[in-house]
């Protein structure tokens, strides 16, 4: 088998793996698709910036299967996606500036604190 065909393959098994933790968990996906797009060959930050343009149609279309069964709240709706933009415009500008070691710390501390506040506060 062609080499980028085993790659394209890995990576729609892979993918699938993440769109379903993102499903399944209300968003997360991206903390599996960084480590999952690095085992394919793609450099650190370009898994992170990757792993964030996956992830919206996969919340867009998880988000209408939760809508159209009842499971959101209206209010929380606009403050939410709004910090939400402003965290993700003030991350990409850090992730270009922050040496790739630095961002694999942070992601890795991010990982252990969402872990443990599962863990100890759910």
């Amino acid at each position: 088998m062609e080499q980028s065909k085993l790659i394209t393959g890995k990576r729609v098994a892979l993918g699938t793996l993440v769109g379903a933790a993102n499903s399944l968990f209300g968003g997360g996906g991206g903390m599996i698709a960084v480590p999952l797009l690095t085992k394919t060959g793609l450099r650190e930050k370009n898994a992170h910036a990757t792993a964030i343009l996956v992830i919206l149609p996969v919340s867009l279309f998880s988000f209408i299967l939760y809508a159209v069964n009842g499971f959101y709240q209206p209010s929380v709706l606009v403050p939410t996606a709004l910090g939400v933009t402003l965290g993700g415009a003030l991350g990409a500008q850090l992730l270009g500036k922050l040496p790739t070691k630095t961002v694999n710390l942070i992601f890795a501390a991010l990982q252990l604190a969402a872990g443990a506040f599962l863990f100890f506060f759910h």
